[in-house]
C-alpha cells in the first residue's frame, strides 16, 4: 500500500481511505455482515484510514467500526486511523436541524464518540460543517484542548472555505481538509487547494466517484431505494443525469484504452492530483461491498501520464457537470461554497 502524509502536521495514512458512511445511512439498505467484511478486506489490503461521522446512522456507523476493529487482527487494528466528523444535529425522525460547534458541544460529541468507538482517542477530529453561529477559532480551539488532553491526535476541517481555513490554522495545526473532489467536482482548485498547499494542509477527498454517478456502473433507469440521498441530488435528476452520464461514456473510452475500469480511472485521476498540486490528496472510496472495494484498490496500479491526463480533461472538462453537488437547501451549509 502506498503511504501519504496528511499535511505537514498530520499522520501518515494509506493512499486510499475507506469512507464508511454508506454502510449506515443515505444510500438505502445494507448488509451489516458484508459491511464488516468490507472493512476487514480494506484493512487486509493495507488501508489504514477509516472515515466516519457520529451522525451516520446516529451512532450506528461508529458502533459498526468498533465491531469491525475488535474482530480484526491486532496488527491491523493498531494501524487503523479513525477520521471522524461531528456537529450535525438530528431529530428522532432522522431529520437535520443544523450544526453545533460550541466548545461544550465539541467535548460532548467527542465523549460519546469515544464510547461508541471503544477507544481512548480519535485520530482526526473535525466538525462536519462550519457552524455559522460559532467562530471557527472557538471550535478548533476546543478540539486543540482535546489534543492536549490526549483524546484526539490531529485536527481536521470539513467543507471549509479559504478564509475559514486560514483562521483555523492560526489557532492550531490543521492536518487535513475533507472536501468533495472529483472529476466533476473541481471547485477547490481555484482557491482552496492553493491555500491548503500554502499552509501545509492535506486533502481527504470524498465523493471521488460522485456517489456512484461516475463509477461506470450507473444507468439512467436505475431505481433508488426510499431515503436514498441521490433521489434528491440535482446531478441525478432529469436532463442533468443524461448530460452527466454522457461525460461518463466519454471517460469510458479513455478507460478502455488503458484496459481499466471507469471507476479506477476516476480514482486514479484524484490520486494523481496530490503530486500535481504539491499537497497530499487521499481519496476516500465509499465501498460498501468487497467487490467494489477490490475495484477501487485497482486504481493504485493505474499510472496516468501527461497524455492520459489530457485525454481525461478532454473527456470531462472542468465545470462540465450538470447540476449542483447538493440540493440548494444543503449548499447553503457549505462554507466552501461561499463567495
Amino acid at each position: 500500500m502506498q503511504i501519504r502524509t496528511l499535511g505537514t502536521a498530520g499522520p501518515q495514512v494509506s493512499a486510499l481511505g475507506l469512507g464508511c458512511m454508506g454502510m449506515s445511512a443515505l444510500y438505502g439498505d445494507v448488509d451489516r455482515a458484508e459491511s464488516i467484511a468490507t472493512v476487514h478486506a480494506a484493512l487486509d489490503a493495507g488501508i489504514t484510514l477509516l472515515d466516519t461521522g457520529d451522525f451516520y446512522g446516529m451512532g450506528h456507523n461508529e458502533l459498526l467500526i468498533n465491531e469491525a476493529l475488535r474482530t480484526a487482527p491486532a496488527a491491523q487494528r493498531e494501524r487503523a486511523r479513525t477520521s471522524l466528523k461531528f456537529g450535525a444535529l438530528r431529530d428522532p425522525d432522522g431529520g437535520w436541524s443544523g450544526y453545533d460547534g460550541r466548545p461544550a458541544a465539541v467535548r460532548n460529541f467527542a465523549a460519546y464518540s469515544l464510547q461508541r468507538l471503544g477507544t481512548d482517542h480519535i485520530d482526526i477530529y473535525r466538525i462536519a460543517r462550519v457552524d455559522p453561529d460559532v467562530p471557527i477559532e472557538e471550535t478548533v480551539g476546543a478540539i486543540a484542548e482535546l489534543v492536549q488532553a490526549g483524546h484526539v491526535r490531529y485536527i481536521g476541517l470539513s467543507e471549509a472555505g479559504p478564509e475559514t481555513i486560514r483562521r483555523a490554522a492560526a489557532v492550531a495545526p490543521i492536518a487535513d481538509l475533507q472536501i468533495e473532489y472529483s472529476l466533476i467536482s473541481r471547485g477547490i482548485e481555484e482557491e482552496i487547494l492553493p491555500v491548503c498547499r500554502e499552509l501545509g494542509i492535506g486533502i481527504t477527498a470524498y465523493g471521488v466517484l460522485s456517489r456512484g454517478l461516475i463509477s461506470g456502473h450507473w444507468s439512467a433507469d436505475r431505481t433508488l431505494a426510499a431515503g436514498d440521498f441521490r433521489g434528491m441530488s440535482p446531478r441525478f435528476s432529469g436532463e442533468n443525469l443524461e448530460r452527466n452520464l454522457a461525460l461518463v461514456e466519454a471517460l469510458r473510452k479513455v478507460a478502455e484504452g488503458k484496459g481499466v475500469s471507469v471507476a479506477q480511472t476516476a480514482i486514479a485521476w484524484v490520486l494523481a492530483q496530490g503530486p500535481r498540486h504539491a499537497a497530499a490528496v487521499v481519496p476516500l472510496v465509499g465501498a460498501r461491498r468487497r467487490d467494489r472495494l477490490a475495484e477501487a484498490l485497482g486504481a493504485l496500479d493505474v499510472t496516468l501520464d501527461a497524455d492520459d491526463l489530457d485525454a481525461i480533461e478532454e473527456a470531462v472538462p472542468a465545470g462540465a457537470a450538470a447540476g449542483a453537488r447538493y440540493p440548494e437547501s444543503q449548499m447553503g451549509h457549505l462554507d466552501s461554497e461561499k463567495k
